[in-house]
């Protein structure tokens, strides 16, 4: 139900839309009220956990080890796209294969989950806050790359191709 109002004094037309009926007729205290409460975050300063409330069995929770990590590069790029990030990966559970297709089955709900997390201490937290044992594997110290196109030939001893 849009109307178009023009006001006598000028020659613009604009749209109305009028709003809803019960925020209309709100009092102004009791809608900041009511924005205040939508907009507030409960924060628990102890570990709690909630492991009860996920719906995943309970043989798949308290016996799990994860993976903490940062992925490695692709091979097929040159770039580190992907790499900033600590992934979260569960050890691999019992697999069978399908008699019929061949396909590989598996009866653990966790095993293709992979969730994504900013930092380590974020990845830690998580695996805390579910009761999942976890350890970290730190990234191996990267390299620093040759410094310009001038080492190419460079007269030294580790570029120095002998002729023996």
């Amino acid at each position: 139900a849009r109307r178009r109002l023009a006001s006598s004094d000028s020659t613009q037309v604009t749209d109305y839309v009028p709003e809803d009926a019960d925020v209309a007729l709100k009092d102004p205290a009791e809608l900041q009220k009511e924005k205040q409460i939508a907009e507030t975050v409960i924060t628990v300063d102890t570990p709690m956990d909630i492991s009860c409330l996920t719906g995943v069995p309970e043989e798949h929770i308290k016996t799990r080890r994860v993976r903490i990590f940062i992925p490695a590069r692709n091979a097929m790029q040159s770039g580190t796209h992907n790499t900033h990030n600590w992934k979260m990966e569960f050890d691999i559970r019992e697999r069978w294969e399908n008699p019929l297709m061949g396909w590989c089955s598996t009866g653990d709900p966790l095993s293709n989950m992979n969730l994504g997390f900013t930092s380590k201490e974020a990845a830690m937290a998580f695996c805390e806050k579910n009761g999942w044992d976890y350890y970290i594997d730190e990234p191996a110290p990267k390299r620093p790359p040759r410094k310009s196109y001038g080492d190419n030939f460079s007269w030294n001893k580790r570029t120095r191709v002998s002729t023996k």
